[in-house]
């Protein structure tokens, strides 16, 4: 499932571009922040594995991660912002809630959630299937970079092609003694390719 290209209404964009706290030539004019419970409501509704109990009930100012800019040195073409607020359901329990919105001109680009201390988002595959490990996409493309096709990286690793084509997707799971294969066969540092997999660099 992807949110990438959902257009969003004008009251949506300017709630979300409504930063009262960051220093700005003139104070900007107070909007609705109304708006964006229901906008994170039926974002979430739409994940297969979220709980409808919960809503999203209040909301503060966003501030800015990312900010669009025309200037010709700057590459950012996107506004990327924290929401934060509260979720609750009907038997009282309540959980804070933080939104992270990133978006160009009126398309929405990325939506993750976090309540309390889990993070949400949508995922990459039909519902029941594993999500991939997102070292594979970092795997290909330091492959990629250095030529080094899946062929040619198997028996620099001494391991299958399935392995690494495993890797490569995101089914297989990296481990310590394989990156560390890896990262020889890419001339890389092992703690800095254990630390891109998400590993701890001393067991």
């Amino acid at each position: 499932m992807s949110f990438a290209e959902r257009p969003l209404r004008p009251a949506v964009i300017k709630a979300l571009t409504y930063w009262p706290g960051i220093v700005q030539a003139t104070a900007p004019a107070p909007v609705d922040l109304a708006v964006l419970p229901p906008f994170f409501n039926e974002l979430l509704d739409e994940l297969p594995w979220w709980n409808r109990a919960w809503r999203v009930t209040h909301v503060e100012p966003a501030y800015p991660r990312e900010v669009a800019s025309n200037e010709p040195k700057d590459v950012t073409r996107f506004t990327e912002v924290s929401v934060p607020g509260t979720v609750s359901r009907d038997v009282g329990a309540v959980l804070p809630f933080s939104a992270r919105v990133r978006f160009k001109d009126n398309r929405l680009i990325r939506f993750q959630a976090k309540l309390g201390d889990v993070v949400l988002g949508p995922g990459t595959t039909a519902a029941g299937m594993p999500e991939p490990h997102p070292f594979g996409a970092v795997l290909s493309r330091l492959m990629d970079l250095r030529g080094i096709s899946v062929k040619e990286m198997a028996p620099r690793c001494g391991r299958s092609l399935s392995t690494i084509g495993g890797i490569r997707t995101g089914r297989l799971n990296p481990h310590r003694m394989l990156v560390a294969e890896l990262a020889e066969a890419l001339d890389m540092s092992e703690n800095d390719l254990l630390a891109i997999a998400g590993l701890d660099v001393h067991p």
